[in-house]
Order: structure tokens, then sequence, then C-alpha cells
């Protein structure tokens, strides 16, 4: 059996958190099948990666080490790792589900002519049995993702193509933890390119330099939706968010209308997270909203609808109108911490 490919996605040189989740899954994996765990890394400078990507799981690090890989260009990436996948042939090839990944992925599949599942939120091995030809397959990825507008959970499969690829979305896997004890094996991938083989030229990377915290990180988010009704409604919502020691986020509706930057958004189409408390103020709870937060420790629901689907996942609900209750909470949580002197 071959082995399991991790593309490692790097962010100033730093390796991207989605990367780590997936070494974590697919250490899983890999065991599961009784293969290694191989981790893919490309760049300009980044000798000694492998020694910080063998403690989150990876046996086998491959390092393609070239001023053409740094900035991240498709067609180079897709070369490096085409002729990567054709020499080892793994069974299974994962990449994070980021603006890179949902470029550089369809690329690779394509070229190799296997398929793709875009957008994975669960992995899992199993076997299949096809109902009109009786064949039997073993050990396959099912790659499980929302369908039909988050109404369904799909579980997809691919038995007559490898590799059996897929994108995982960013804060739905387990953070590993590192194992200081590993060491893993670094092989070097000389790719044969060269710089006349960029496709294009960057002159220029802007980065953005305003800091904001990212919400899949915040132990506590404070979530608006539908009933916060406009930009300036987020203000109590930043209040609560602060006296708790979290962070302001939102449904699709907030940022489709224009009250909240896309960053903030949770859901499906937006960032999951799996906060210790997660207080949802006017969020009705669409489906494709709780795909994004039901991980969520303690949650608790602010709506006038008693019945709404968000009341019925919330651990505590209350039902009344958000623009006079989370003022009330929020005076109320700075009263206590004040008695108990708590900063």
């Amino acid at each position: 059996m071959n082995n399991v490919f991790v593309y490692v996605e790097l962010e100033n040189g730093a390796v991207a958190d989605v990367s780590l989740e997936l070494l974590t899954k697919g250490r899983e994996l890999a065991d599961r099948l009784g293969v290694k765990l191989e981790a893919v890394a490309m760049g300009e400078n980044i000798a000694g990666i492998e020694k910080e990507l063998a403690k989150y799981g990876a046996d086998t690090v491959w390092v393609a080490d070239d001023k053409i890989f740094s900035p991240f260009r498709t067609l180079p990436h897709t070369s490096a790792l085409c002729g990567l996948i054709e020499a080892e042939k793994p069974q299974i090839v994962l990449f994070g589900a980021t603006p890179v990944g949902r470029d550089f992925a369809p690329r690779v599949s394509s070229a190799l002519h296997s398929g793709l599942t875009a957008d994975c939120t669960q992995l899992e091995i199993g076997d299949h049995k096809d109902a009109k030809t009786g064949k039997e397959y073993k050990d396959l990825l099912y790659q499980i993702r929302p369908a039909f507008g988050g109404n369904v959970m799909a579980t997809i499969i691919c038995p007559n193509y490898r590799p059996q690829m897929a994108t995982v979305r960013p804060g739905v896997m387990e953070m590993p933890q590192r194992d200081m004890s590993r060491q893993g094996k670094v092989t070097v991938v000389d790719a044969g390119l060269s710089m006349d083989d960029r496709n294009v030229e960057i002159l220029q990377v802007v980065h953005d330099d305003k800091k904001s915290v990212d919400i899949t990180e915040a132990k506590v988010l404070v979530s608006g939706g539908r009933g916060v009704g406009s930009a300036e409604g987020y203000a109590p919502l930043r209040e609560l968010a602060e006296v708790l020691g979290g962070e302001v986020s939102s449904s699709r509706i907030g940022v489709d209308s224009g009250w909240i930057e896309k960053d903030r958004q949770v859901g499906q189409t937006g960032k999951t997270v799996h906060p210790d408390l997660y207080v949802a103020c006017g969020i009705s709870g669409a489906i494709q909203h709780l795909a994004g937060m039901e991980g969520s420790e303690f949650v608790i629901a602010i709506n006038k609808d008693e019945t709404c689907p968000m009341m019925k996942l919330a651990d505590l609900g209350i039902v009344g109108d958000l623009h006079v209750i989370v003022p009330k909470l929020t005076e109320a949580i700075k009263a206590y911490k004040a008695a108990q002197k708590v900063d």
C-alpha cells in the first residue's frame, strides 16, 4: 500500500496551521492503513523545516527548496508535485482549503486525471461495495462535506483512480501536539525547473498590516446575525465580547450586507470555529451556519424566536430582543467582575 501525502502550505516562511491540522489527520489515516505519512514542502530557504514537520507526525518530508517556489506560483508548484506523485504514487493527497489550496489542488487533480473533493469537514477510511457490479473496495478514503446548501452531509469516494485527493477546511481538524522525540527523514526534491519555467512574474507582494485576531483561535465568540440589523448593531456585541475577553463574529447575512468583515464570518462559506463559549445574537441557525460552530463547547442563544434552530442547539436560550438583552448582559458582567475584582 502506498503512503499518505500532505501538502505543506507556507505563510511568510512559517507552516500554516491548516497544514499542521492535516498532519494530525494524515497521521491517523496512515496508521489506519498501515502506511507512512509524508509531507511535501516547497519554498525558498526552507532548510530545517523537516525537523518541525517530523514533530507533528511526518515520517518523511519532501523538500523542494528553490526561488522559483517563492512566492507561490501555480504552474511550477503543479509541475513539481505532479512529478513527485507520479514517482511515489501515494494513495491519498491532502491540501488545505485555503486560497492557495483551492487554486493548487484542482490543477494537480486535473493533471493526474484523478478526483478531488473540495472543502471536506471529515475524513475517514472505510470499505464500499458497488451495488451494480457487486465489486468490493477496501480502505477507501471517505471524503465528507456539506452538500445541497448544507442540508445533508455527503460522503464521496474515488474507488477507481489514484491518488484520492481532498481539500480540508481550516479549523475542522484537531490541532496537534508536538512530539519532540520524533525524527523524520528528509528527501530533497529536484523538480528540474528554472526561473525560465515561470508562467508569471510577480512584481510586488503587498501585505495587509492591519492586525486582526483569527476567530478560529478565539476562546469566546459573540456572533451576530440578521437580528443585529445594521453595522452599528455590532457595537453592543463588541462591548460584550470585550468584557468576556473574546472576539466578535457573524453569520453570512452580516457579511453579505456589508455590516462586518468577511474574515469574521462563521459557517459553511466562512470559518469553522470551536470556542469554549459561543454567544449567538439574532442568529436563527441555518444549517450552513450551524456547520461552522456546532463544535462550540457551550452555546448561548439570544433570539426573539424561541423555536428557531439555534435555540434548539443552544445550551442556554434567552428569548427576547438582543438590543435590550446584550447591553444589560454586558453591564451585569462588568458589575460582577468589579465586585469580584476580576480583570
